[in-house]
């Protein structure tokens, strides 16, 4: 059977790609449905939400089922609110909604592209916040018993860009996402230029104005310009490594860790291999972000590859740093390991 779907407009690099079919589900009924009519024909399949975080690198030989879940509630206790927000809904406008309610608490991840139910996954974060910090629990379905579960914030193993559902849980599909919020607000400005706010005057709504300008001015608009944002994960290292790196590169831009472990800035690490700018095929680095790779003009998932594997192994052999993709990348039959075609 041929793929007949375009998947072009379900994927934010625009990448050229097709697929058996492509099937939007609302409700958990529909899901059900859906996923033992992809069994019955005994095709493969995947769940994707806004497709901000793919990398189709051919056409895939299955069937694609959308998550469109929606839905946005919220209860509130003494201490805290408590949202239970659906996995289709996107996850910015989330943000925007919960300032509109005076909701605080959120503001940090402004602008971050995607559906909530990638939130958890993925445990997306940004400027010192993650969504490990707010997550209260995750709803699962299981499309092969129809059964539901939910897993608590502790049940979720979350890590950084990391949690139990990338390794356990990878039929089941999220439909919703529970997230709890203190009453008593206070700013998070430990990351970045965030530390030039005032603490004590800045106001929720001031640092989401101020992260999405950052975000605007550093980050290319996916509408515009095809990207799934930061494509590389921030390489953890050991301290003693980390204490050499410094020690060879003063101007290291690094974070150290709560385990004794050092974060590194991948852009910084690609900055300094001087890749910004650099093309190959219709795919390139960003001019601004080097953590970004982008479809210039009319790139190939293939142009995308090979440009990531380019900036791997430059990255590996000045610093002997491995960088790892956030990224998933989808093969005909479904998702692969990322390492296992760039390294």
């Amino acid at each position: 059977m041929m793929p007949l779907k375009s998947l072009k407009h379900l994927n934010t690099f625009s990448i050229t790609a097709h697929a058996v079919d492509v099937i939007s589900v609302d409700s958990v009924n529909i899901l059900i449905e859906a996923f033992r009519n992809t069994k019955n024909l005994k095709l493969p399949f995947i769940f994707l939400g806004s497709g901000s975080n793919v990398l189709f690198l051919e056409d895939f030989l299955g069937v694609v089922l959308l998550n469109q879940i929606k839905g946005l509630s919220y209860t509130e206790s003494e201490t805290d609110w408590h949202l239970h927000v659906g996995a289709g809904e996107n996850w910015h406008e989330l943000v925007c909604y919960t300032l509109q309610h005076n909701i605080l608490g959120l503001e940090n991840l402004a602008l971050i592209p995607g559906s909530v139910g990638a939130a958890p996954i993925q445990n997306i974060g940004a400027y010192g916040v993650e969504f490990d910090q707010i997550c209260e629990y995750v709803d699962l379905l299981d499309p092969c018993t129809a059964d539901c579960q939910r897993l608590s914030r502790k049940d979720c193993r979350f890590g950084y860009r990391d949690s139990i559902f990338k390794h356990y849980y990878k039929t089941c599909f999220v439909i919703a996402v529970g997230i709890k919020l203190k009453k008593c607000w206070v700013p998070k400005l430990d990351y970045g230029d965030l530390k030039k706010l005032d603490p004590f005057k800045v106001t929720a709504k001031e640092i989401f104005d101020f992260v999405c300008a950052i975000r605007r001015n550093k980050l290319p608009n996916p509408l515009l310009i095809g990207n799934a944002g930061s494509f590389f994960k921030n390489p953890q290292v050991d301290r003693d490594t980390a204490a050499l790196m410094i020690k060879n590169y003063p101007d290291l831009v690094y974070y150290p860790q709560a385990d004794g472990t050092v974060k590194l800035a991948a852009g910084w690490l690609i900055d300094q291999c001087h890749l910004k700018g650099y093309t190959i095929g219709g795919a390139a680095v960003h001019d601004r972000q080097a953590l970004v790779l982008i479809n210039k003009n009319h790139a190939s998932s293939q142009d995308i590859l090979d440009l990531a594997r380019h900036v791997y192994q430059k990255v590996a052999f000045t610093f002997s740093v491995y960088l790892e993709p956030e990224v998933r990348f989808i093969s005909a039959e479904g998702e692969i390991n990322p390492m296992a075609v760039l390294s």
